[in-house]
Protein backbone atom coordinates (compact mmCIF):
# COMPACT_ATOMS: atom_id res chain seq x y z
CA UNK A 1 0.00 0.00 0.00
CA UNK A 2 2.79 2.48 0.64
CA UNK A 3 4.09 2.06 -3.02
CA UNK A 4 1.09 2.15 -4.25
CA UNK A 5 0.37 5.48 -2.27
CA UNK A 6 3.35 7.16 -3.40
CA UNK A 7 2.71 6.47 -6.88
CA UNK A 8 -0.31 8.40 -6.03
CA UNK A 9 1.03 11.25 -4.98
CA UNK A 10 0.45 10.17 -1.05
CA UNK A 11 -2.65 13.03 -1.10
CA UNK A 12 -3.78 10.28 2.12
CA UNK A 13 -2.31 8.92 5.40
CA UNK A 14 -2.63 5.28 5.44
CA UNK A 15 -3.79 3.93 8.71
CA UNK A 16 -3.04 1.08 10.60
CA UNK A 17 0.40 0.42 9.01
CA UNK A 18 2.64 -2.44 10.34
CA UNK A 19 5.47 -1.52 12.69
CA UNK A 20 7.80 -4.15 11.35
CA UNK A 21 11.49 -3.07 10.12
CA UNK A 22 10.48 -3.63 6.35
CA UNK A 23 7.20 -1.22 6.56
CA UNK A 24 9.08 1.41 8.52
CA UNK A 25 12.24 1.13 6.17
CA UNK A 26 10.05 2.00 3.35
CA UNK A 27 8.15 4.52 4.91
CA UNK A 28 11.80 6.46 5.42
CA UNK A 29 12.93 5.45 2.14
CA UNK A 30 9.92 7.40 0.65
CA UNK A 31 9.96 10.36 2.35
CA UNK A 32 13.84 11.01 3.30
CA UNK A 33 14.66 12.31 -0.27
CA UNK A 34 18.22 11.41 -0.48
CA UNK A 35 20.51 10.42 -3.19
CA UNK A 36 21.35 7.17 -1.30
CA UNK A 37 18.99 4.78 -0.19
CA UNK A 38 19.69 2.30 2.73
CA UNK A 39 17.11 -0.12 3.03
CA UNK A 40 19.37 -2.17 5.80
CA UNK A 41 18.17 -6.27 5.78
CA UNK A 42 14.51 -5.36 4.53
CA UNK A 43 13.78 -7.64 1.19
CA UNK A 44 10.67 -6.55 0.54
CA UNK A 45 11.69 -2.83 0.67
CA UNK A 46 14.79 -3.58 -1.60
CA UNK A 47 12.71 -5.65 -4.01
CA UNK A 48 9.38 -2.89 -4.34
CA UNK A 49 11.24 -0.19 -4.14
CA UNK A 50 13.88 -0.96 -7.04
CA UNK A 51 10.78 -1.31 -9.08
CA UNK A 52 9.50 2.33 -7.47
CA UNK A 53 12.91 4.03 -8.34
CA UNK A 54 12.93 2.95 -12.15
CA UNK A 55 9.48 4.97 -12.88
CA UNK A 56 10.58 8.11 -10.52
CA UNK A 57 12.67 10.80 -12.01
CA UNK A 58 16.23 11.00 -10.53
CA UNK A 59 19.18 9.28 -10.18
CA UNK A 60 19.21 7.25 -6.52
CA UNK A 61 21.31 4.35 -4.91
CA UNK A 62 19.86 1.82 -3.02
CA UNK A 63 21.60 -0.72 -1.00
CA UNK A 64 21.51 -2.22 2.04
CA UNK A 65 23.72 -4.68 4.86
CA UNK A 66 26.48 -6.70 3.61
CA UNK A 67 23.61 -9.80 3.72
CA UNK A 68 22.06 -7.65 1.47
CA UNK A 69 24.42 -7.04 -1.00
CA UNK A 70 24.60 -11.14 -1.15
CA UNK A 71 20.81 -11.61 -1.86
CA UNK A 72 20.18 -12.32 -5.79
CA UNK A 73 17.92 -9.21 -7.19
CA UNK A 74 18.88 -10.07 -10.81
CA UNK A 75 15.39 -11.50 -12.25
CA UNK A 76 13.64 -8.23 -11.01
CA UNK A 77 16.25 -5.82 -12.38
CA UNK A 78 16.35 -8.04 -15.62
CA UNK A 79 12.27 -7.94 -16.14
CA UNK A 80 12.88 -3.94 -15.30
CA UNK A 81 15.81 -3.35 -17.64
CA UNK A 82 13.38 -5.61 -20.22
CA UNK A 83 10.55 -3.09 -19.55
CA UNK A 84 13.52 -0.15 -20.56
CA UNK A 85 14.29 0.80 -17.06
CA UNK A 86 18.27 1.94 -16.72
CA UNK A 87 19.54 -0.01 -13.78
CA UNK A 88 22.97 -0.70 -12.89
CA UNK A 89 25.22 -3.06 -10.75
CA UNK A 90 27.47 -1.16 -8.46
CA UNK A 91 29.55 -4.16 -7.05
CA UNK A 92 28.81 -7.55 -8.09
CA UNK A 93 26.60 -8.65 -11.02
CA UNK A 94 22.90 -9.53 -9.96
CA UNK A 95 23.13 -8.33 -6.42
CA UNK A 96 22.76 -4.60 -4.48
CA UNK A 97 23.67 -2.24 -4.64
CA UNK A 98 22.14 -0.80 -7.29
CA UNK A 99 22.25 2.84 -9.47
CA UNK A 100 19.03 3.44 -10.60
CA UNK A 101 17.87 6.40 -13.12
CA UNK A 102 13.82 6.36 -12.95
CA UNK A 103 12.26 7.50 -15.77
CA UNK A 104 8.76 6.59 -18.11
CA UNK A 105 9.10 3.10 -19.15
CA UNK A 106 7.65 2.18 -22.75
CA UNK A 107 7.07 -1.38 -23.13
CA UNK A 108 4.17 -2.90 -22.15
CA UNK A 109 4.72 -6.89 -22.21
CA UNK A 110 6.78 -8.92 -20.30
CA UNK A 111 7.27 -12.79 -18.98
CA UNK A 112 8.52 -14.28 -16.03
CA UNK A 113 8.50 -17.77 -14.31
CA UNK A 114 5.59 -18.67 -12.34
CA UNK A 115 7.62 -19.96 -9.87
CA UNK A 116 9.40 -16.62 -8.55
CA UNK A 117 8.97 -14.67 -5.47
CA UNK A 118 5.67 -13.17 -5.72
CA UNK A 119 7.39 -9.82 -4.34
CA UNK A 120 8.87 -9.61 -8.45
CA UNK A 121 5.48 -9.76 -9.62
CA UNK A 122 3.71 -7.40 -7.32
CA UNK A 123 6.49 -5.37 -7.84
CA UNK A 124 6.06 -4.97 -11.75
CA UNK A 125 2.08 -4.95 -10.88
CA UNK A 126 2.62 -2.09 -8.99
CA UNK A 127 4.25 0.36 -11.48
CA UNK A 128 2.64 -0.43 -14.20
CA UNK A 129 -0.59 1.77 -13.67
CA UNK A 130 2.03 4.49 -14.43
CA UNK A 131 3.82 2.94 -17.52
CA UNK A 132 2.97 4.52 -20.65
CA UNK A 133 1.01 1.51 -21.96
CA UNK A 134 0.34 0.10 -18.98
CA UNK A 135 1.67 -3.65 -18.94
CA UNK A 136 0.92 -7.13 -19.33
CA UNK A 137 2.68 -9.72 -17.85
CA UNK A 138 2.63 -13.71 -18.57
CA UNK A 139 3.84 -16.20 -16.29
CA UNK A 140 5.29 -18.94 -17.47
CA UNK A 141 4.65 -22.63 -15.80
CA UNK A 142 3.48 -23.37 -12.60
CA UNK A 143 2.16 -20.15 -10.80
CA UNK A 144 3.06 -20.28 -7.03
CA UNK A 145 2.35 -17.68 -5.35
CA UNK A 146 -1.37 -17.17 -6.62
CA UNK A 147 -3.14 -15.86 -4.00
CA UNK A 148 -0.37 -12.90 -3.13
CA UNK A 149 -0.61 -11.67 -6.59
CA UNK A 150 -4.58 -11.92 -6.12
CA UNK A 151 -3.79 -9.87 -2.66
CA UNK A 152 -1.82 -7.03 -4.91
CA UNK A 153 -4.35 -6.49 -7.92
CA UNK A 154 -7.64 -6.55 -5.43
CA UNK A 155 -4.95 -3.82 -3.51
CA UNK A 156 -4.19 -1.71 -6.61
CA UNK A 157 -7.46 -1.93 -7.54
CA UNK A 158 -9.06 -0.53 -4.07
CA UNK A 159 -6.70 2.61 -5.48
CA UNK A 160 -8.30 2.81 -8.73
CA UNK A 161 -6.23 0.55 -10.94
CA UNK A 162 -7.76 -1.52 -13.31
CA UNK A 163 -5.82 -4.76 -13.44
CA UNK A 164 -7.23 -8.45 -13.62
CA UNK A 165 -6.10 -11.93 -14.98
CA UNK A 166 -6.48 -12.14 -18.80
CA UNK A 167 -6.07 -16.20 -18.67
CA UNK A 168 -4.95 -18.42 -15.94
CA UNK A 169 -1.43 -17.43 -16.97
CA UNK A 170 -1.66 -13.93 -18.25
CA UNK A 171 -2.06 -10.20 -16.16
CA UNK A 172 -3.44 -6.91 -17.89
CA UNK A 173 -3.15 -3.73 -16.34
CA UNK A 174 -4.37 -0.81 -18.08
CA UNK A 175 -2.42 3.05 -17.76
CA UNK A 176 -4.74 4.75 -15.79
CA UNK A 177 -2.93 7.05 -12.61
CA UNK A 178 -3.84 5.70 -9.20
CA UNK A 179 -6.74 7.69 -7.17
CA UNK A 180 -4.69 8.29 -3.48
CA UNK A 181 -7.69 7.65 -1.20
CA UNK A 182 -8.04 7.47 2.59
CA UNK A 183 -6.91 3.37 3.15
CA UNK A 184 -6.74 1.03 6.13
CA UNK A 185 -4.43 -1.03 6.32
CA UNK A 186 -5.86 -4.73 6.95
CA UNK A 187 -3.54 -6.44 10.14
CA UNK A 188 -1.65 -9.71 9.30
CA UNK A 189 -3.30 -13.03 9.43
CA UNK A 190 -0.12 -14.78 9.71
CA UNK A 191 0.63 -13.38 12.54
CA UNK A 192 -2.80 -14.11 13.84
CA UNK A 193 -2.20 -17.48 13.09
CA UNK A 194 0.61 -17.77 16.27
CA UNK A 195 -2.44 -16.35 18.84
CA UNK A 196 -4.83 -19.05 17.33
CA UNK A 197 -2.75 -22.04 18.01
CA UNK A 198 -2.17 -19.96 21.58
CA UNK A 199 -6.10 -20.29 22.37
CA UNK A 200 -5.78 -24.03 20.75
CA UNK A 201 -3.93 -24.67 23.48
CA UNK A 202 -5.43 -23.06 26.37
CA UNK A 203 -8.20 -24.27 29.03
CA UNK A 204 -10.07 -21.20 28.24
CA UNK A 205 -8.56 -18.19 26.55
CA UNK A 206 -10.31 -14.74 24.59
CA UNK A 207 -7.83 -13.12 22.65
CA UNK A 208 -8.46 -9.69 20.98
CA UNK A 209 -6.52 -9.33 17.17
CA UNK A 210 -7.37 -5.85 15.72
CA UNK A 211 -7.33 -5.14 12.32
CA UNK A 212 -8.42 -8.21 10.88
CA UNK A 213 -11.36 -8.71 8.27
CA UNK A 214 -13.47 -11.37 8.39
CA UNK A 215 -13.92 -10.49 4.70
CA UNK A 216 -10.12 -10.65 3.90
CA UNK A 217 -7.73 -10.34 0.61
CA UNK A 218 -5.20 -12.36 2.56
CA UNK A 219 -5.03 -16.36 1.75
CA UNK A 220 -4.19 -17.09 5.65
CA UNK A 221 -7.31 -15.57 6.64
CA UNK A 222 -8.33 -19.01 6.11
CA UNK A 223 -6.91 -19.46 9.51
CA UNK A 224 -10.01 -19.15 11.05
CA UNK A 225 -11.72 -21.60 9.32
CA UNK A 226 -8.77 -23.62 9.91
CA UNK A 227 -9.22 -23.55 14.12
CA UNK A 228 -12.61 -23.36 13.66
CA UNK A 229 -12.89 -26.99 13.25
CA UNK A 230 -10.78 -27.28 16.51
CA UNK A 231 -13.05 -25.27 18.60
CA UNK A 232 -11.91 -21.75 17.76
CA UNK A 233 -14.31 -19.47 17.35
CA UNK A 234 -13.75 -16.24 15.52
CA UNK A 235 -16.30 -13.12 16.03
Amino acid sequence: ALIINALGNRIFQLENLSDCDDTQVMIHALNDGKNTIDIMAAGTAMRFLTAYLSVTPGTRIITGTQRMQRRPIQVLVNALRELGAEIEYIINDGYPPLRITGHKLQKDTISLPGNVSSQYISALLMIAPILSNGLTLTLTGEIISRPYINLTLQLMNDFGARAKWLNEYQLKVEPQPYQSIPFYVESDWSAASYWYQIAALSNKAEIILPGLFETSYQGDSKVAEIFQLLGIESI
